[in-house]
């Protein structure tokens, strides 16, 4: 594969739902395809999607044990109990901590409720022995987990034997064995009938004080107001952005923009001051800044910024996990350009199917983001480790095609441990395993992808033609917001357009104009500065793109914000049918 090819596959239309939907709409049949092919096609799934409405949020107690929970919690207060709230220390676990311990604080007794969230080198992900011993010391009876504790059968159990109660809110996979707690609020168990199946662990926290709302009479004010951290859960956990996700994604960025909390507000000064927020900026802007307190210190800062009252401490919170996020970066930077470097100075690298790289000085809090910067650059499973005390570490990340985690059960017996699902996963394993699990995972990746796949495609929603691209069209893309999993962002084709003239700017990137039937539209073209002479030298050109405002000099106008452009007819691979 040469270096930055890519696959063209135009999707397709369901032609007599697209014609049904355009008859019921009267707008553009490229805007009715993609609304088809994300499965609304009559007016009023339309109407739902285009107009979110908080009344079609679903009764909390059609999840399984939610009535058990609710007693377990109210009694819990009834008899000032000690309750400890725990969660995982990434964005989904955080935000997922602070909403529960700040809406349990409003109806118990400060003095006793404490929040947990383990440290990710001493303690490791989700429900650790630590804690348990942390809650049994204390004296806490109620334990609640976020996020995590589908999976802790033994450390239920023993919390059990311990004095400790517990309810597990989360939102992975069940195994085999199910927890002995007192209620699991998990809308993926098998005898769950709720009705909606991908909330993020936030969100079933947020079920939780929904129905512990309504039990005690309190108003929608009471709740309603978390939907901020919710919102920015479901853009940090790539949870998909459909039915209640969309729902309590789409109110919750609007509270974001009209009337954030101050710890959430603290963070946009730093990280987007002054602008209009949607799912990308909370996702690409505020998500990594609550993931680096736990990346490169301690989680614990996360929530205690968004628990905060007072917008100067909340500031200084805030400011903590902005050294924190720089330091990752840091972190980040040397370390992809150290595996690059070693990627570049071992040609036998390059020729295979998979990346495995190791270095014992690497960050352990920053191996995941670096092994997906090797995936960008390379398009294969790749996994890269680090020493963590007399064991390695890794992070696991694959492409469409290659189910890393069933890789990994493949190579169980030369692990210690692995846990994780198609896309990403990690793994610890003894030092003198490593050039095995290398030979054993390459074999496993060699027989499984072919040349193709590791050629990575480009889904092209629609063809069009840039006199389809008006305001108006603009405007109703607009209200497809906010994109994400199983509503992601429309990416447009336009054909055989001719190329009016095009210059570098800012050393890296690429401004051009193109015509086509007399209609004139600019576009960009970012870190495409090194395809300058492909594209000066290309008379017509297809290019796929995203369509975005450009906003200069007090006017605005739309471009093309380009994904990759080639000659007519050159990368076009197929058609994918619906």
């Amino acid at each position: 594969m040469s270096a930055g090819q890519k696959r063209w596959i135009t999707l397709d239309w369901p032609a007599e739902k697209t014609a049904q939907l355009r008859e019921d709409l009267k707008i553009h049949p490229a805007l009715c395809g993609m609304l088809v092919q994300r499965g609304i096609d009559d007016y009023q799934k339309a109407k739902a999607f285009f107009r979110p409405v908080l009344s079609e949020l679903h009764d909390p107690f059609l999840m399984k044990d939610m009535e058990k929970a609710v007693k377990r919690v109210v009694k819990a207060t009834q008899q000032n109990e000690k309750i400890l709230v725990y969660g995982d220390y990434d964005v989904d676990g955080t935000t997922s901590v602070a909403i529960l311990y700040d809406f349990l604080s409003k109806i118990h007794d400060r003095e006793r409720l404490e929040f947990y969230i383990p440290n990710r080198y001493r303690e490791g992900y989700g429900l650790s022995q630590q804690g348990i011993e942390y809650a049994a010391e204390n004296g806490f009876t109620l334990l609640i987990t976020l996020d995590c504790g589908i999976k802790s059968a033994a450390l239920i159990s023993e919390a059990q034997t311990l004095g400790i109660e517990t309810i597990v809110c989360d939102h992975h996979l069940p195994g085999n064995e199910l927890p002995l707690a007192t209620a699991i609020l998990n809308a993926k168990q098998a005898d769950c009938n709720y009705p909606y199946k991908e909330l993020c662990g936030c969100g079933v926290g947020f079920k939780l004080i929904q129905a512990l709302s309504a039990t005690l009479g309190l108003e929608e004010s009471a709740f309603l107001p978390y939907l901020e951290l919710v919102a920015t859960a479901i853009a940090a956990d790539i949870v998909p952005i459909t039915g209640e996700n969309r729902i309590m994604a789409y109110h919750g960025i609007k509270q974001v923009n009209s009337s954030p909390s101050v710890g959430i507000k603290a963070l946009l000064e730093l990280s987007v001051p002054g602008k209009e927020i949607n799912i990308g900026s909370l996702s690409f802007m505020v998500g990594p800044r609550i993931n680096a307190a736990g990346r490169m210190d301690d989680a614990k800062k996360a929530v205690s910024l968004f628990i905060e009252k007072d917008p100067d401490q909340a500031r200084i919170l805030a400011a903590v996990l902005q050294v924190d996020n720089t330091s990752r970066r840091e972190a980040d930077t040397q370390i992809t350009d150290e595996a690059l470097q070693m990627m570049l100075s071992d040609p036998s690298l390059l020729s295979k199917k998979s990346t495995i790289v190791f270095d014992p000085g690497w960050h352990k809090g920053v191996i995941g983001i670096v092994a997906s910067r090797l995936l960008e650059k390379y398009y294969r499973p790749t996994i890269v480790l680090t020493q963590s005390g007399d064991l390695l570490a890794g992070s696991a990340r694959s492409i469409p095609g290659f189910n890393i985690h069933d890789a990994l059960e493949h190579c169980s017996d030369l692990l210690l441990g692995f846990g994780g699902h198609y896309f990403a996963a990690g793994m610890t394993m003894r030092p003198d395993q490593l050039e095995a699990f290398k030979k054993r995972f390459e074999e496993i990746a060699a027989a499984t992808l072919s040349e193709e796949q590791m050629i990575p495609e480009i889904l092209i929603d629609a063809v069009v033609e840039l006199q389809d691209l008006t305001p108006s069209f603009f405007n109703i893309l607009q209200q497809m917001e906010p994109f994400g999993p199983n509503n992601m962002r429309p990416v447009f084709c336009v054909s055989g357009v001719r190329n009016t003239g095009c210059r570098v700017v800012k050393d890296e990137h690429l401004r051009f104009e193109v015509e086509q039937n007399g209609m004139r539209m600019t576009g960009i073209g970012f870190n495409m500065a090194a395809r300058f002479l492909q594209m000066e030298n290309t008379e017509k050109l297809d290019i796929v793109f995203t369509l975005e405002e450009n906003n200069f000099r007090g006017l605005t106008s739309l471009q093309m914000k380009v994904i990759d452009f080639d000659m007519e007819g050159k990368k076009w691979t197929g058609i994918r049918r619906s």
